[in-house]
């Protein structure tokens, strides 16, 4: 495997580690680390404004003695001030008071090997961000637009080490796209990441924010109610985010979840099955987790049935149970799909099609009821066909409502949306959506 000759490699990283296991004295101890190169090109008014390469890096060491655990973390890493962040992690461990909750590191592990590392990515230079985001410029000038946005580009080492023998070390890759095309009255909104440069899709994407913001250019108002709505594949990762929360096994059994009790009962349309999948190719998937957890492809909702919760290491040993990786490569799809985003429009008398949501919030957590607002591309939909752009919203409703009232569904497509992490999840056409107020804009 070719590597960036910025990181710190495998065998290394297990160097540094022994340094700090054999210098601590406590009970157990903890090492990790996270190496990051790559850089950001930002652009905005058709012009580059940043291009910036960066290599940062740190270590951090947790000793701990029975319940009472320190850290301490450090970006110099030689054996001299290794050795001294291992003793002030034992000295602020002694000072801690006892964690309840805490646990020693993991055994040794066996972890799946997934493709996270892209070398295309790894080699990526400022000048071919720069050229990338050229591209995206050149096309919303052409367009009379003006475009803001970035292009990224990342290698992180990412290693754990502990006195238990738990020892995990890999590579990855992460590059992303997002561009806002800015017209007089409208705007339309891409953004796409993948572990290869090469899978952005820059100059597809670039065009589809164009015609989004060229279609909804002169908004006009709608009054708020209830629509039906299709939801482009951003709007449900935005709901289904908070429903990932929900499942923490922690809050269920408190009851503080708005799905307690709820665990093998019907929760979702029976068409839905909800999973974790960091083995597909369109997700950011990792071979392990914080904890060094090994990571699963374990269903979450089967069929629109609750199967899994989420179990901190915690809980899990509380109720007997594994612990889980969590839901972070979440992948939802349905049984009977339709072919794609226009099949959806085609099918709706009258409606609404939001692009994205964004500033989503909390309303009511007995029933995981949200508030936000659509933005960059809300538009009318008549007679199967978009009739013009509309003022955007604020809305009020639930995803555990959303997902027991589709009409239909198409098949998982790339979903990233500014305040969650990217999915592939269907596009959603829903019945009776709660616009509950029109913005100003």
């Amino acid at each position: 495997m070719a590597t960036n000759p910025e990181l710190i490699e495998r065998d290394e990283f297990r160097r540094l580690a022994d340094i700090a296991l054999n210098a601590s004295k406590g009970e157990h101890t903890l090492v990790s680390l996270a190496d990051t190169a790559g850089g950001t090109t930002r652009f905005a008014n058709n012009q580059v404004t940043q291009n910036v390469h960066a290599r940062r890096y740190q270590m951090t060491i947790t000793v701990a003695f029975g319940k009472r655990a320190g850290s301490a973390t450090l970006s110099e890493l030689s054996e001299g001030p290794i050795i001294e962040a291992a003793l002030r992690a034992e000295r602020l461990a002694k000072m801690a008071p006892e964690d309840p909750e805490y646990l020693p590191p993991l055994p040794a592990q066996e972890y799946p090997v997934l493709p996270a590392y892209r070398p295309e990515t790894a080699e990526c230079t400022p000048a071919r961000r720069v050229g990338l985001a050229g591209e995206a410029i050149k096309l919303c000038r052409a367009a009379g637009m003006t475009a803001a946005g970035i292009v990224e580009a990342y290698t992180t080492a990412v290693g754990l080490a502990a006195s238990t023998g738990l020892f995990a070390y890999e590579l990855r890759t992460r590059a992303e796209f997002s561009l806002t095309a800015i017209a007089a009255d409208s705007t339309g909104w891409v953004q796409n990441e993948s572990r290869s440069i090469d899978d952005l899709g820059v100059i597809e994407r670039a065009r589809t924010a164009i015609d989004k913001a060229r279609r909804s250019a002169n908004p006009q108002e709608l009054a708020p109610g209830r629509y039906t709505v299709v939801l482009e594949p951003a709007c449900v990762a935005g709901l289904v985010g908070p429903l990932q929360f929900a499942a923490n096994a922690k809050g269920y059994f408190r009851g503080t979840s708005a799905l307690a009790g709820k665990l093998g009962q019907q929760v979702a349309d029976s068409r839905l099955t909800l999973q974790n999948r960091p083995d597909h190719p369109s997700l950011l998937g990792a071979s392990f987790d914080g904890q060094g957890l090994p990571a699963d492809s374990r269903k979450w909702i089967d069929r629109g049935v609750l199967v899994q919760l989420d179990y901190d290491r915690f809980t899990a040993q509380e109720k007997g149970v594994p612990p889980s990786f969590g839901l972070d490569a979440a992948h939802l799809s349905g049984e009977n799909p339709v072919g794609s985003v226009d099949a959806l429009i085609e099918s709706t008398d009258r409606g609404v099609l939001v692009t994205n949501f964004w500033y989503i919030r909390p309303v009511n957590p007995t029933d995981l009821t949200l508030t936000g607002m659509t933005r960059d591309g809300t538009f009318l939909i008549e007679d199967g066909q978009i009739a013009g752009g509309l003022i955007n919203f604020r809305w009020h409703d639930s995803p555990l409502r959303v997902l027991n009232a589709l009409e239909a569904f198409t098949e998982p497509l790339d979903a990233i949306t500014l305040e969650r992490p990217k999915m592939f999840l269907p596009a959603l056409k829903v019945r009776d959506f709660n616009f509950s107020s029109v913005t100003k804009f």
